[in-house]
């Protein structure tokens, strides 16, 4: 497979990754983190770094709100939780 494809092939796979995430309001960023290291916020930088390589400049709130689907303020007050101590225990744990 040419590179190029294999390219878009990816950003395909990301944009839906994004869509799902966006659609799933239930799942805490927290829960990502405990369960695979990286959560909506990691997208969004990496997303800011990735422009920063191809010499686009986008500060992580614009990039936060593409990948929330709205700005993360709102995100955070419509669908944000607090975290549970088991959550916050889980995350603790998996930082070292």
């Amino acid at each position: 497979m040419k590179k190029e494809d294999q390219r878009e092939i990816y950003a395909d796979v990301l944009e839906r990754l994004v869509e799902h995430l966006q659609k799933r309001t239930d799942v805490q960023n927290i829960d990502l983190m405990n369960l695979s290291g990286f959560c909506r916020n990691c997208l969004s930088k990496w997303y800011v770094a990735a422009a920063e390589k191809r010499n686009y400049h986008i500060n992580y709130d614009d990039a936060r709100s593409l990948i929330y689907g709205m700005p993360y303020q709102e995100w955070k007050d419509r669908y944000q939780t607090e975290a549970s101590k088991e959550q916050l225990d889980a995350f603790e744990k998996n930082k070292s």
